[in-house]
């Protein structure tokens, strides 16, 4: 008889390149390490309002090592990553509001969908240098993934309603609660028993709480299909 599958709870944002690293790890393993990953989109800006922690990026130094580490970190993972022109614009000013919003309609109502339009938003802002706070841009994200253009219209009609405020409002102070200072955040419910791991490189430590084998960022089942 097959156990039930754990429960993990990844906490994202798409304007975080690292939380794209972690969902895409998370994503090729939750097969094999027989687990339900819920999906769970948040607000980075607001974690780090409530946290008091600030974006590495206004750091000089660690802005400078952040785009080399994340290049490295792309190739590694075999993500086809790049950070934008203009990053400080996309980060700091532009922001991902209108897209994380989008995200939770699509997980209130087309939870299936919400996978690969996640992909696709992250496709967009962090591989082509594409505006995701732009509704046509973000419509576009949706119909990629496979959605119709009424469906798609349709969330993006409801991304102001306060079902969804307070959906992604409840969802980003559960992060909070959990302990989050930035995303992406992992939430494994073992035995009774919750740990929370930030960051895209605790993998081997989540493998090891989960009982299971830790074969890299691209496990040989998925890398004989790329």
């Amino acid at each position: 008889m097959t156990p039930a599958p754990r429960t993990l709870e990844l906490f994202y944002d798409v304007l975080s390149p690292y939380s794209w690293l972690g969902f895409e790890v998370l994503c090729r393993y939750k097969k094999l390490w027989n687990i339900n990953l819920q999906l769970r989109p948040s607000l980075i800006a607001a974690i780090m309002k409530d946290s008091g922690n600030q974006p590495p990026a206004l750091l000089p130094r660690k802005a400078q090592y952040l785009q080399n580490d994340i290049r490295l970190l792309g190739q590694h993972i075999q993500v086809p990553i790049q950070f934008p022109k203009d990053f400080f614009s996309v980060i700091l000013e532009k922001g991902s509001l209108s897209a994380m919003r989008f995200l939770t309609a699509v997980n209130l109502e087309h939870p299936k969908m919400l996978e690969k339009v996640s992909r696709e938003l992250w496709m967009r802002v962090w591989s082509r240098d594409e505006d995701i706070s732009e509704p046509k841009s973000i419509l576009a994200a949706a119909e990629k993934a496979g959605m119709s253009t009424e469906q798609a219209q349709g969330l993006l009609e409801k991304i102001s309603t306060p079902e969804v405020k307070n959906e992604l409002r409840d969802t980003t102070n559960t992060a909070c609660k959990y302990g989050a200072f930035g995303l992406p955040v992992t939430v494994a419910h073992l035995d009774g028993q919750t740990h929370m791991l930030f960051g895209s490189d605790r993998m081997e430590l989540l493998a090891h709480l989960l009982g299971e084998k830790w074969m890299g960022p691209v496990p040989p089942a998925i890398n004989a299909k790329i």
